[in-house]
Parts: structure tokens; sequence; C-alpha cells
């Protein structure tokens, strides 16, 4: 199982991801958190191995969460977002994709695809 961390301020965008992502067997929505500051502490205690993150968060923005994570046993991180001048600073952070909000889901299907085959690869 790929225990995945949901991390947006907003509830529907949570409830969007998750209902996506459930309907992938290999993936389990473990947590979810409101903000940076809430993602960071439950990417310390959860130890997920997918983390999706919103970047315009109150507390702590998506860009800060990624930058303060540190250790051997990093998070799969995949950026969510509306905004679409983030990118080029997210992938040089160590994400591995970068979703526009309103997610397809379709796109969705490529990214989990993706995370699979790196999770295979280790």
């Amino acid at each position: 199982m790929i225990r995945t961390l949901i991390v947006d301020d907003e509830p529907i965008a949570r409830q969007i991801l998750r209902e996506e992502i459930e309907d992938w067997p290999e993936f389990v929505v473990s947590g979810e958190a409101e903000n940076g500051r809430r993602a960071l502490d439950l990417i310390r205690e959860e130890h997920p191995d997918l983390v999706f993150l919103d970047l315009q968060m109150p507390v702590m923005g998506g860009l800060e969460v990624v930058r303060q994570l540190t250790g051997p046993d990093l998070p799969i991180v995949v950026i969510v977002t509306a905004f679409d001048e983030y990118a080029v600073e997210a992938f040089e952070t160590g994400a591995l994709d970068y979703l526009l909000k309103p997610i397809r889901k379709e796109r969705i299907g490529k990214t989990l695809e993706r995370v699979k085959r790196l999770r295979n690869n280790r």
C-alpha cells in the first residue's frame, strides 16, 4: 500500500483528491492536513509514502514545507495548485509532478502511475 497524505486548505479540494485516489487499490489516504505546519507534523509522525501538497495555504505554503523536509526517507511530493508559475521552482525542490486545479481524472491517473513506477524501481 502507498500511504498518501493530502494537504490543502480547501476541504472540497481534499475531498476531490481523496475520491480520485480511493479508486486506486494500491493507494490509501492515511491523513489530511489543512496547512503546511500540520503537514510537516504529519509527515514526521506518520511517514507517508506520497504527499499531495497545495502551494498557497495559511500558516506555511507548500514550497516551504518541501524545503523543510530532511532525512533519508522522504515522501514523494506532488504539487497541486491553481497557479502554473511555480512549476520550475517546484521541480527544483524535488517534486515528482505538478498538477493544476481543477484536476482531471486522467491527469491524476498518470501521476499515480508515475508514483507506482518510482516506488517499484526503488
